[in-house]
Order: C-alpha cells, then structure tokens, then sequence
C-alpha cells in the first residue's frame, strides 16, 4: 500500500479531504487526479503543435530540422528563433511527462 503525505496548507488539506468525501474511494481520486494531469498535457502538446506550425509554416522548414540547427549554433539570435525553440523544448518536455504518466 502506498501512503502519501503532502506538505500543503491547512485550507487546502481541509478542501482535499472534502473532495475525498466525494469520491468512491481513494483510488478513483488518484486515478482522477492522473487522468486531469494528463489530459492537461494533452492540451498543452496541442497547443504547443499549433504554435509550433506557424513557425515552420514560416518558415519553410520542419521542427525538427531547425531545433537541430538551433542547438548547433547555427541559427540567428531573433525572437521567433528563441520563441520556437522555447516551443519545441516545452513539447518535448510535455511529451517526456505525458509518457510517464500513461506508462
């Protein structure tokens, strides 16, 4: 069995209990929990793809060409440069999380 301890405030200990009054059982709110977790994620990857398709759109080019480019050095030092990188560093940190969830 495992036991969980959070170290939270006391209002919200009092509102978490509350919501374990609700629930069948302690499994379904930690399954609850995981599932809104990962679609969260899900979201996230969706939005983060949308955003990412304007800069290759673009720029005539694919993530995955131009991130390799950007960690070479390669690339000029604008804002959508550092802006789409941003992006396919949170996707891929996104997609690392979501894997570890679902597995």
């Amino acid at each position: 069995m495992f036991q969980l301890n959070l170290n939270v405030q006391p209002q919200t200990a009092k509102r978490l209990k509350r919501i374990l009054e609700y629930s069948r059982d302690e499994e379904t709110f930690a399954q609850n929990i995981i599932a809104y977790q990962v679609a969260e994620l899900k979201r996230g990857i969706l939005n983060l793809k949308l955003d990412i398709k304007e800069y290759e759109e673009k720029y005539k080019m694919s993530s995955a060409v131009f991130y390799e480019s950007y960690q070479q050095g390669k690339t000029e030092d604008s804002e959508d440069t550092m802006l789409w990188a941003g992006l396919c560093e949170m996707l891929k940190k996104n997609e690392k999380q979501i894997q570890g969830l679902e597995g």
